[in-house]
């Protein structure tokens, strides 16, 4: 590597010393962060402090995401919660039991994206064993669910991540599972059209796409993060590439906005960065000392650094802050 890595804009602290499990920024200006506790912590960029703790449950919180005007978690129990901002706090309003039991996350998409074969907010959710169920966003009333056909052929294990797309005014859903397949669902039929299967041994945990390179990255228990890509016209999963990493598990895969840099977290605390067009490992970030769990980048400029900030999280008990640009 030509140049130095980066060093973190700043470190944010457990006030409590609990470990992280997911990351969502509201707005460029205030950081949700799901802890093993089972509390949400909110911070503000502009002072880098914790002014607000919400307790949701007793397991830990392996993901949030922030509404215009409410807040979503997920425990790792499996209990999906939206939570209305109100002027002083926030307040349960649904709640749904996923029956899943483990480190799936769900996948909230907005009305403003219009995915899904409709314009309402949808959140996306893990069920018992490999199915997958579509919710209103508003309601947490159920619009779809997706689950293998008896006899199919595919032996999935549990569903592990997903992230849904869209190609040729088509909607679909590419998921993850614990066999180390990918599976392509056609959301207008709730079938699978198309599936991947990775190398034996391979249990995936991350994924992300990005349909302008029509290309995705999917990682898991194995040293190896792998490059697809969907055939336009048959829509199948072609595997591209490989890229090796030292130590072996990645928990988030995360390509950034602008499709100049990719991310991973790894079991291994390291945060490795990588260009997305070329896909030469860019830096090795050592700042954690513990397992990374969850990676995300801010949407806007972050104004006490005037940059699109990355933050970092995991198992010691730190967030870290970085701008890539320099």
């Amino acid at each position: 590597m030509a140049l130095l890595p980066p060093d973190p804009v700043y470190c944010l602290k457990s006030p409590d010393l609990s470990s992280y499990h997911s990351l969502c920024f509201h707005t460029s200006e205030r950081l949700h962060a799901g802890t093993t506790k089972g509390t949400v912590q909110l911070w503000d960029l502009q002072s880098n402090r914790s002014h607000y703790t919400l307790s949701v449950g007793t397991s830990p919180i392996i993901n949030v995401a922030h509404t215009e005007d409410a807040l979503i978690t997920q425990e790792k129990e499996g209990y999906v919660k939206l939570w209305e901002l109100t002027n002083s706090a926030y307040v349960l309003r649904h709640e749904v039991a996923t029956g899943h039991v483990g480190f799936c996350r769900f996948v909230y998409h907005g009305s403003a994206q219009r995915n899904l074969s409709s314009e309402t907010p949808a959140v996306i959710i893990p069920k018992a064993g490999s199915s997958i169920s579509i919710l209103c966003g508003r309601t947490f009333s159920e619009r779809q669910q997706l689950t293998v056909p008896e006899g199919g052929g595919l032996r999935l294990g549990t569903v592990m991540c997903f992230t849904p797309i869209e190609l040729g005014g088509g909607s679909y859903l590419l998921a993850g599972y614990e066999s180390g397949t990918i599976v392509l669902w056609d959301l207008n039929t709730s079938k699978p059209i198309s599936h991947l299967q990775l190398e034996a041994g391979e249990c995936l945990m991350a994924m992300d796409y990005d349909p302008v390179t029509n290309r995705g990255v999917c990682g898991g228990s194995s040293s190896r993060i792998t490059v697809f890509s969907l055939d336009r016209q048959s829509m199948e999963i072609r595997q591209k590439s490989v890229i090796e990493i030292k130590n072996a598990g990645v928990h988030r895969l995360r390509i950034r906005k602008d499709l100049k840099v990719f991310a991973s977290a790894g079991w291994d605390g390291r945060l490795r960065v990588f260009s997305w067009k070329s896909l030469r490992p860019l830096a090795v970030l050592t700042e954690h000392k513990g397992e990374l769990m969850d990676i995300i980048y801010s949407d806007e400029k972050v104004s006490m650094w005037k940059a699109v900030i990355m933050a970092a999280a995991g198992s010691d008990g730190q967030i870290s802050l970085w701008d890539l640009y320099k």
